[in-house]
């Protein structure tokens, strides 16, 4: 696929699936693992976090465009899924993986941020699949 193909509303959609996503991962699902494995204290007060927002939606959406040109063409959403899966875990968890270790953190973070982006990557996929 070119960038002239590319659907914007599929990427704009896949990049704000990641905030969706990110909303139920780092909250309700696993805040307070991911919050003792990084020493985060999550009752203080949390500084003004809009320039964090937006250069991880300007990333987002860059992962977005990347992995819809990375798409064969044709492909559909549980195809692209499968592919985003893969991404997510082969590139993404296991260059996390290697970081991790040198960097000496821990397992349980590594499962938390790493599966965060498979299932990211699964859901690009699916999302841009789905709109081929």
């Amino acid at each position: 696929m070119t960038f002239a193909a590319l659907n914007p509303w599929a990427v704009l959609v896949a990049a704000a699936s990641a905030f969706a996503l990110g909303g139920l991962w780092y909250g309700p699902l696993f805040l307070k693992p991911w919050a003792r494995a990084t020493g985060v204290d999550t009752s203080a007060p949390a500084p003004h976090r809009g320039r964090t927002f937006a250069v991880a939606f300007v990333l987002s959406l860059v992962a977005a465009v990347a992995m819809a040109v990375a798409l064969p063409a044709g492909v559909d959403a549980p195809h692209g899924a499968g592919l985003g899966a893969l991404i997510g875990l082969l590139f993404v968890a296991t260059s996390f993986g290697i970081n991790y270790a040198f960097s000496s953190r821990p397992l349980l973070l590594w499962l938390i941020d790493a599966g965060y982006h498979v299932v990211q990557f699964t859901l690009y996929g699916a999302i841009l699949g789905a709109w081929h």
